[in-house]
């Protein structure tokens, strides 16, 4: 069995952004050579996501109004979190969004159903942040 390991690096100017990464989980598959196995795509900050879903604007904007709507930025005095930073709300969302996605590789494709697609979802940005793609198989 082999493996293959790489990073994508991210940098939002803006609180919040959610990007879609499909293309570059699929590089990173054709550079590991790997025909048949599993892709593991992780965010590797505790406030942001990853996660597969359709990728369509609208329903980007339900996402963005959904959990703003659960664990609200402001006030930043609701959360117990806040006190050196400001993003108690980047932690409830992410958990809510989810850490990982695993996704079959079968003859060296993603093997997605109708519409799918994988997204890094940054909840605190303005700063440098990471996820983990990780391959395994044959």
């Amino acid at each position: 069995m082999k493996s293959y390991r790489k990073e994508l690096h991210f940098h939002f100017k803006t609180r919040r952004g959610l990007m879609n990464i499909t293309p570059d989980v699929e590089k990173a598959l054709a550079e590991s050579d790997i025909q048949e196995g599993l892709v593991l795509v992780n965010a590797m900050n505790i406030t942001s996501s990853v996660f597969i879903n359709d990728d369509e604007p609208g329903l980007h904007l339900d996402f963005e109004n959904w959990l703003e709507r659960l664990a609200p930025e402001k006030p930043y005095s609701q959360y117990h979190h806040n006190g050196f930073e400001d993003n108690g709300d980047a932690h409830l969302k992410r958990t809510i969004m989810g850490r990982e996605v695993v996704v079959a590789v079968t003859n060296g494709k993603l093997d997605f159903g109708t519409w799918e697609q994988i997204f890094y979802f940054e909840f605190d940005g303005k700063r440098d942040k990471h996820a983990l793609i990780k391959i395994i198989g044959e």
